[in-house]
């Protein structure tokens, strides 16, 4: 990973909380946005990781912030997973995502959220999100699902099938009641032309 797409994808998941990408908002949010913090030392854990020189100098620290951020707040994420740009954590607390998941841009994960591996039969393996992606408290996303453009997962619900873009999905299972997307839920996207200019 180069050091420019480190810091657009740090400065990206800033702007999703803030609205803003400015120096003194980047480390007020680091030291005192719980929200924040652990998306930018995973971040940081992989931009290191991915350095010769940095690997076997800061990644362990980083590395160990990262370990100890964890158990605090209650999020499992791998640094390896691979997460699009624009992440936003809403609420800290029992978040799990198996390291095999795919995160594309702009997705909001709520407390309680589980993505998860299914071990045998249909949909075996881990889930693939697209872009624009909100998921609501407690809800859980098991298997090789693939969740498309634009869709909002309410709270509790669980899929285990296939979603298609702009769906609004809900209950258990989780089914498709509206295709009014995440209209109102995911904001603050617009963060290329902050970040580039």
């Amino acid at each position: 990973m180069k050091y420019s797409e480190y810091k657009y994808l740090v400065l990206s998941d800033l702007f999703r909380i803030t609205g803003n990408v400015e120096f003194s908002v980047l480390i007020r949010n680091i030291f005192f946005n719980k929200e924040y913090k652990y998306p930018f030392w995973m971040r940081t854990s992989h931009y290191t990781k991915s350095h010769s020189f940095l690997k076997y100098t800061i990644y362990p620290i980083t590395r160990l912030i990262l370990y100890r951020l964890s158990f605090k707040l209650g999020i499992f994420i791998s640094p390896s997973t691979e997460i699009g740009s624009g992440f936003n954590i809403n609420h800290i607390g029992n978040i799990v995502v198996n390291g095999r998941s795919e995160i594309g841009k702009n997705c909001t994960l709520s407390h309680g959220v589980t993505l998860g591996q299914k071990n045998r039969g249909n949909y075996k393996g881990c889930p693939v999100l697209a872009n624009n992606i909100y998921i609501g408290p407690g809800a859980k996303i098991i298997g090789s699902v693939k969740i498309g453009n634009n869709v909002a997962i309410g709270a509790n619900c669980v899929v285990t099938e296939d979603i298609s873009d702009n769906s609004v999905v809900v209950g258990i299972p989780g089914k498709v009641i509206s295709k009014d997307g995440v209209i109102g839920y995911v904001n603050n996207t617009e963060y290329d032309e902050v970040i580039n200019r």
